[in-house]
């Protein structure tokens, strides 16, 4: 272990990369490059900002300020340039910033920073090191283009696209999303890791390149089990009740409900029916002893309903606590409220205070890469729409302090 005086600086530290993205699936990637110890610059329009900072549920201050926790959670340890790319002198001042940058992000659509003549053609004339990686929702690449690839995309679409959908919910009802914009968070993830191989081989060839990230693509990539499944068996996977009791059931305790695996052998079930005081169940209609082949429906309308006269009295950490002592794998559904408030989620430090803009204190998730001989991620407030705009375009960007606030009059900053 590496002794706490010797701590190993942040793999992206000297890294500087130009954010130019919105929403969620560009700022959570730049989000993970800057709490790897990369120098982040956040690209965003003038007046407005990234679409986010209006989108609520907003925090409050006493004098009637508010921001938005949306904004905040995907956007710390990053600076703000507020910049109008449509403007010659401000398309100018990018351009220096981009001579002076490792990487470039942006998620604003097929097409978008082309039609503004800032594409990677151009912009790597300007920077041959320059690792350009775009974020769209069916990629954007010429030589890979396909009948998707013009089409706008959102996390809803992507999921339904990419088959998430058609495999999550109950037998019988209509496909559901996944509860949360995973089709924009893993996105994020990969395109950070994109960037990460990208700099490897810039480090190695003197050369950047473009990293075009499909959302739809990463996607897919999640679907792994379901899609082998169908290269084995040719057939298509669906809901049913026979599948799930393979995987695990769901069953209610006193306040919730508890996730067990692990239902497979004769000898597990044995173990289980004893432990809830049903013995009477080891003998006679062997159903109640299935493993493999099990019938799903026998599950859901016998076996559930057995386990549950029993977990139901009782809470639902303390059913998985005496569960995982005979053996078996569990989960408990916990709220996000039970998450917030996790002892395993606190030991492990999962959590990181910043500033909200507001004089408070927003806490948000960390990245969970654990470099355990690095030194901690940086933990700054997010930045308010423009807050840099003197410190880095009178700098990296060439301009003056003149030029600053002329455009700043304008509106072009």
């Amino acid at each position: 272990m590496t002794q706490a005086g010797d701590k190993l600086p942040l793999p992206l530290d000297g890294i500087r990369v130009l954010d130019a993205t919105h929403i969620v699936a560009g700022p959570f990637c730049s989000m993970i490059l800057a709490d790897m110890g990369a120098d982040v610059i956040k690209i965003e329009r003038p007046r407005t900002g990234d679409l986010s900072r209006a989108r609520g549920p907003f925090i409050k201050s006493d004098d009637g300020r508010e921001t938005s926790s949306r904004f905040l959670g995907v956007n710390r340890n990053k600076k703000s340039v507020s910049i109008d790319l449509r403007n010659s002198r401000c398309k100018t001042a990018f351009e220096e910033l981009v001579r002076n940058s490792d990487v470039l992000v942006d998620n604003w659509g097929s097409g978008a920073f082309q039609r503004l003549g800032l594409g990677y053609d151009h912009l790597s004339k300007i920077n041959p090191g320059l690792v350009y990686a775009s974020i769209t929702g069916y990629g954007d690449s010429e030589e890979l283009s396909g009948p998707y690839s013009n089409r706008p995309a959102n996390n809803l679409a992507i999921q339904a696209m990419s088959g998430w959908m058609e495999i999550t919910g109950d037998p019988g009802g209509s496909p559901q999303s996944v509860g949360d914009n995973i089709g924009d968070s893993i996105p994020g993830v990969w395109t950070a890791l994109g960037i990460a191989l990208a700099l490897e081989t810039r480090r190695k060839t003197g050369h950047g390149q473009y990293v075009d990230m499909a959302m739809y693509e990463c996607m897919v990539s999640h679907i792994e089990s379901n899609m082998n499944s169908y290269m084995a068996t040719g057939s298509n996977p669906a809901r049913s009740w026979d599948r799930l009791a393979t995987a695990g059931i769901r069953f209610r305790a006193k306040d919730g409900h508890v996730v067990l695996a692990g239902l497979r052998t004769e000898a597990r079930m044995r173990d289980l029916w004893k432990l809830v005081g049903r013995e009477d169940l080891l003998e006679g209609d062997t159903r109640y002893l299935a493993g493999p082949g099990m019938d799903g429906q026998f599950y859901l309308e016998h076996i559930i309903p057995a386990i549950e006269r029993w977990s139901s009295e009782i809470p639902k950490f303390e059913v998985a606590a005496r569960l995982t002592e005979i053996g078996f794998s569990m989960g408990v559904t916990q709220t996000v409220a039970d998450l917030a408030n996790c002892p395993q989620l606190e030991a492990r430090q999962m959590w990181v205070d910043t500033g909200d803009t507001l004089g408070g204190v927003f806490r948000g998730v960390r990245t969970p890469a654990r470099l355990t001989a690095c030194i901690d991620s940086p933990a700054e407030a997010a930045p308010n729409l423009g807050q840099h705009n003197a410190e880095i375009l009178c700098t990296l960007g060439g301009m003056t302090s003149e030029e600053v606030s002329e455009l700043t009059t304008e509106g072009a900053l």
